[in-house]
């Protein structure tokens, strides 16, 4: 990662500013390229995606799309999925309205929370010292913590499929703490969301910071959720099953 963004290249101004929460509309698109091959070099597998079409439709021929733009585009996206440059860089130009996935729980799970109780959970994390990993945010309502995956342990006995938690196409039915882990994806930045507003998944924190465990951000990110759906709970006594 030091010979991606070592230096005051230009690719590292952009990501800070992406970091900052200043991106200009435009560095979307501009910078769409380096942010796949940035996310690539971090090691989070990608794959082509589908795209906003007029009127808050997808790209994609399926009347009625579920999650319009936001599916790969491939039955084969689980290995289609890769880290190669050549063939990011190929998609990428073949491709130029595409928006792009990660698969989750091959190297990486994301922890993905309403975007509120995410923030909330952020600063709590920074402020205690934690070691948070690369973060984005979705104008849909949304925060994505990428870490480390779980879902490929020594004992087989301790992963679970993401159909225990959700699964992309009914993840409407899970407003709170979402764990995308084997056999799911969530869009990488730079993503287009449907709608004539612009909304867009980016980065607040870039990729190039390391992966967590993801146990170390669960509490904070539970109590948050907890927080937000009921600002009077109490989470004191609040606990998550580690194993399924």
């Amino acid at each position: 990662m030091s010979g991606t963004f070592g230096g005051r290249t230009g690719r590292q101004v952009r990501l800070s500013r992406w970091r900052l929460g200043r991106r200009p509309k435009e560095a979307a698109d501009d910078g769409r390229e380096a942010l796949l091959l940035a996310a690539a070099g971090a090691g989070l597998p990608l794959a082509p995606a589908a795209y906003p079409a007029p009127g808050y439709r997808c790209s994609c021929d399926r009347v009625g799309c579920p999650t319009p733009a936001r599916h790969p585009v491939s039955f084969a996206w689980q290995t289609q999925s890769t880290t190669d440059r050549a063939q990011i860089e190929r998609w990428a130009r073949h491709q130029p309205q595409a928006n792009f996935v990660t698969a989750t729980g091959m190297v990486h799970d994301v922890l993905d929370v309403p975007l509120e109780a995410g923030r909330e959970a952020l600063d709590r994390l920074l402020g205690a010292g934690v070691e948070v990993g690369p973060v984005a945010e979705s104008d849909d309502g949304r925060m994505l913590f990428f870490t480390l995956t779980r879902g490929t342990p020594e004992d087989e006995d301790e992963w679970w499929p993401c159909e225990l938690d959700c699964h992309p196409e009914t993840m409407d039915e899970h407003p709170g703490l979402r764990w995308h882990c084997r056999g799911s994806y969530v869009l990488v930045p730079p993503a287009r969301l449907p709608g004539d507003d612009g909304r867009r998944v980016h980065w607040a924190r870039g990729p190039e910071h390391p992966l967590p465990d993801p146990l170390t951000l669960l509490e904070a990110l539970t109590d948050a959720c907890a927080r937000h759906a009921d600002p009077a709970a109490d989470t004191t006594s609040a606990t998550w099953p580690l194993r399924h």
